[in-house]
C-alpha cells in the first residue's frame, strides 16, 4: 500500500500543477467555467460550477492510478463527470490521450479552437512529476488492492478557485477565503468496512512569488492500517516527564494532547445560528469561519484549531475521506455530528465514525453520498469527548434531539 501512497503523492502534485496552470492566464480561465446541472450541484449553493481544471484533474488521477495499478481505476469515484460542453454546444468527453499532441487536439475542442492554450495544458497534463517522502521507505504494508476504493475531490472550494483572491490575510493562521482555501483531496478507503486508510491533501496555492506571481504548494498525507499509523506532519507527542518528542511512524498511535481550557473551532460561513451560539459559549472568540470543507479539515490536521464542526448535510464522501484518513493516522478522526448528539456517553458506545462505502438510501443525485448527519473532525478523542459534553450542555434540548 505504500507504493499506492507514493503514486498518489505524485499524481496529486501533477493535479496541483494543472490547477496552477489553469489559473495563469485570466482570459484563458474564463473559458473554463461551466455551470453544474441539476443532480450534480451542491444544494448549498444556488449556482454551483465545475471547471475544466476539475475535470482534467479527476481524469488524470483515474488514468494515472489505473496505469500503475490495473483494475484500480474502476474503484475511483469523484465529484465531477468527465463531460464538458463548449460554446458551440458540442458535448465532449474529456480523457487523457496517449500523447500530448492528441490530448491537445481534444482540449482544443473544449476551448473553442484556442490551440496555444490547449497545447500548453496538454504539456502540463503529460509532464512527469516526482513527489515522495523518505519516511515511506521505512514502511512496507501489504494489502489487497481489491478492497481499496478511492474518493477524489479534484478541486475543493471551486468558488474560491474561480474567484482567485490572492491577497487575503489569515486570522491566527487560518484563511477565511482565497486561493489558499483550495485543496485537492484523494482518500482511499476499505470497500468492505468503509474505513478510511490513506489520505492525501494537496494545497496548490500556499505562497506566491511577488516577482513571478507563480504559486508554490504543500502536500499532506497520512496512512492508517492494521495498527500502523504514519503521517507527514511531525506533531509533538507529550511524554510523562513533560518533554516532547516528534514521531511520524508509530504503532497504535494515539497522540492525546491535554484537554484545553478553551477549545478552538473552524466553521462554515453558512453554519446554523444555534450551533454558532453554542460554540461561542464553548470556544469564546476562538471560532474561525473559512471556505472549503477540505481546507477546514486541513486546519485541524495542521493543529491550527481543535475542531472542525459542520451541522448540515452539504459535505460529501469526497470532501472528507482524505482528511479523515490523515486524522486517523494522528490518533483523531471524523464523526457524525447528529449521531454524536443523540448518543448516550454513559453506555460507552464507540464514536460514530464517518464511513465511505455505502450510499444513503431514498435519495438521488449527489445526496446519495452526503454526510447527512453533519460532522466533527478532531485530533484527539479525549478532546472530542470533552468538547461534545460542553456542546450538548450549551445546546437547547430540541437541538440535541434533531
Amino acid at each position: 500500500m505504500s507504493d499506492i501512497l507514493r503514486a498518489l503523492l505524485c499524481v496529486s502534485e501533477k493535479a496541483a500543477n494543472i490547477a496552477r496552470a489553469c489559473r495563469q492566464q485570466e482570459a484563458l480561465f474564463q473559458l473554463l467555467i461551466e455551470e453544474k446541472k441539476e443532480g450534480e450541484k451542491n444544494k448549498k449553493f444556488a449556482v454551483d460550477f465545475k471547471t475544466l481544471a476539475d475535470v482534467l484533474v479527476q481524469e488524470v488521477i483515474k488514468q494515472y492510478m489505473e496505469t500503475r495499478f490495473p483494475g484500480l481505476g474502476k474503484n475511483i469515484s469523484g465529484e465531477e463527470s468527465n463531460e464538458f460542453t463548449n460554446d458551440l454546444g458540442e458535448k465532449i468527453t474529456l480523457r487523457l490521450c496517449s500523447t500530448a499532441e492528441e490530448t491537445g487536439e481534444l482540449l482544443s475542442k473544449v476551448l473553442n479552437g484556442n490551440k496555444l492554450a490547449s497545447e500548453a495544458l496538454a504539456r502540463v497534463l503529460h509532464q512527469d512529476v516526482s513527489l515522495a517522502d523518505p519516511t515511506l521507505d521505512s514502511v512496507e504494508i501489504n494489502i489487497s488492492q481489491d478492497i481499496l476504493g478511492i474518493w477524489v475531490d479534484p478541486i475543493d472550494s471551486t468558488y474560491q478557485y474561480i474567484k482567485g483572491s490572492a491577497n487575503v490575510k489569515p486570522n491566527h493562521g487560518i484563511f477565511p477565503c482565497g486561493l489558499q482555501c483550495v485543496t485537492i483531496l484523494i482518500g482511499v478507503y476499505d470497500i468492505q468496512t468503509g474505513l478510511p486508510l490513506i489520505g492525501v491533501i494537496n494545497q496548490p496555492f500556499v505562497s506566491q512569488d511577488l516577482n513571478t506571481l507563480r504559486w508554490k504548494g504543500q502536500c499532506y498525507w497520512g496512512l492508517s492500517y492494521m495498527g500502523t499509523n504514519i503521517h507527514s506532519l511531525q506533531l509533538p507527542i507529550p511524554k510523562r516527564n513533560g518533554t516532547e518528542t516528534s514521531s511520524r511512524l508509530t504503532q497504535n498511535t494515539n497522540s492525546e494532547s491535554e484537554v484545553p481550557r478553551c477549545f478552538s473551532a473552524v466553521i462554515s460561513t453558512s453554519e446554523k445560528e444555534n450551533i454558532k451560539t453554542a460554540l461561542s459559549r464553548v470556544c469564546g472568540s476562538s471560532i474561525f469561519p473559512a471556505a472549503g470543507a477540505g481546507y477546514k479539515s486541513l486546519c485541524v490536521v495542521q493543529g491550527l484549531v481543535d475542531i472542525y464542526i459542520f451541522s448540515e448535510d452539504t459535505t460529501f464522501k469526497w470532501d472528507t475521506c482524505a482528511a479523515h484518513a490523515i486524522l486517523r493516522s494522528m490518533g483523531g478522526g471524523m464523526v457524525d455530528l447528529k449521531a454524536c448528539l443523540e448518543r448516550n456517553p454513559d453506555t460507552g458506545l464507540d464514536l460514530p465514525q464517518l464511513l465511505y462505502h455505502a450510499e444513503n438510501k431514498d435519495v438521488t443525485g449527489v445526496d446519495r453520498w452526503c454526510n447527512k448527519g453533519g460532522l466533527i473532525a478532531y485530533r484527539s478523542r479525549k478532546q472530542l469527548e470533552m468538547f461534545l459534553s460542553l456542546l450538548i450542555q450549551n445546546l437547547a434540548p430540541a437541538d440535541v434531539n434533531t
